[in-house]
């Protein structure tokens, strides 16, 4: 899968990078399915756990399964955030937030271009 990806999404996957805030094509996608990751088609995330966090990333407050992701701790650029990986090809997907709604606290707050949505 990796030769089928752009450069932005191979940079945002293998280097950690990002797109802009309010540039992704899944931002305000509103219908019903799942979420899976573009290197590999590893399920992630459901509709059902969606939200518009208004940070200008999809946003979720929750994950599809415990074999979709792993986190680990991020001190790049002065910070301490928690990296969101995909379980199956140790893609970067963005990152995990403890200021998520009410139902879990978090908000994975991932990249567009790295997902592809399969309509139910």
């Amino acid at each position: 899968m990796k030769n089928s990806l752009n450069k932005s999404q191979k940079d945002i996957l293998f280097n950690k990078g990002t797109e802009p805030a309010f540039s992704g094509d899944l931002l305000y996608n509103d219908k019903t399915g799942d979420y899976i990751c573009f290197g590999c088609d590893n399920v992630l995330f459901s509709s059902d756990h969606k939200y518009d966090s208004g940070s200008g990333w999809p946003s979720f407050y929750d994950i599809k399964s415990a074999k979709s992701i792993l986190i680990k701790d991020d001190f790049s650029f002065g910070m301490v955030r928690k990296e969101v990986i995909c379980k199956k090809c140790n893609g970067h997907l963005g990152h995990l937030f403890d200021d998520g709604p009410s139902q879990t606290g978090k908000r994975y707050c991932i990249n567009s271009s790295i997902l592809k949505f399969i309509k139910k």
